[in-house]
């Protein structure tokens, strides 16, 4: 049984294998992201916070995910460019992967599984919900879709110390 984030490893969007261990001693804010979402320019939120506080220990991890409204049907190199054309995204991208269901990538089911949802949900709702992990790989807390990435912000501070 996985103890910590540290225990995973994510495919990049050129398909090399990162372990995630790779972020030790970081405070990560994980996200599954789509292109074509009411939410998509909270992309812009996160690039903010990444620029505000990658200095200081944050990585913000973007999972672009197709499960909601078929609202990120593009290939990687498709979601990559846009993510970087349309908001300048510098922060780490990752492939496409699942968030829920038979193929759930399974850092998407311990992430939800250590912060539940709303009445101890473990499903994801909806693309950009947000997890906050600390440096030890522990999940703080999950955040709503609709929770813009600036209210985020004391509690990314609080973690990074």
């Amino acid at each position: 049984m996985p103890t910590s984030i540290y225990d995973f490893e994510a495919q990049q969007m050129n398909g090399q294998t990162v372990p995630l261990a790779r972020y030790k001693d970081k405070v990560l804010l994980i996200v599954n992201t789509a292109s074509a979402c009411g939410f998509t320019p909270q992309f812009g939120g996160l690039e903010e916070l990444h620029k505000q506080y990658a200095d200081k220990g944050l990585v913000v991890l973007g999972f672009p995910c197709n499960q909601f409204g078929s609202q990120d049907p593009g290939t990687n190199d498709e979601i990559a460019s846009f993510c970087q054309l349309n908001y300048g995204v510098s922060f780490p991208m990752m492939g496409k992967i699942d968030v829920n269901g038979a193929n759930a990538s399974p850092l998407y089911k311990w992430l939800s599984a250590e912060a539940p949802g709303l009445l101890g949900s473990k499903a994801i709702k909806w693309n950009f919900t947000k997890f906050l992990v600390d440096k030890d790989g522990q999940v703080i807390r999950r955040y709503a879709p609709q929770d813009a990435p600036k209210k985020l912000a004391g509690d990314i501070e609080a973690a990074l110390g």
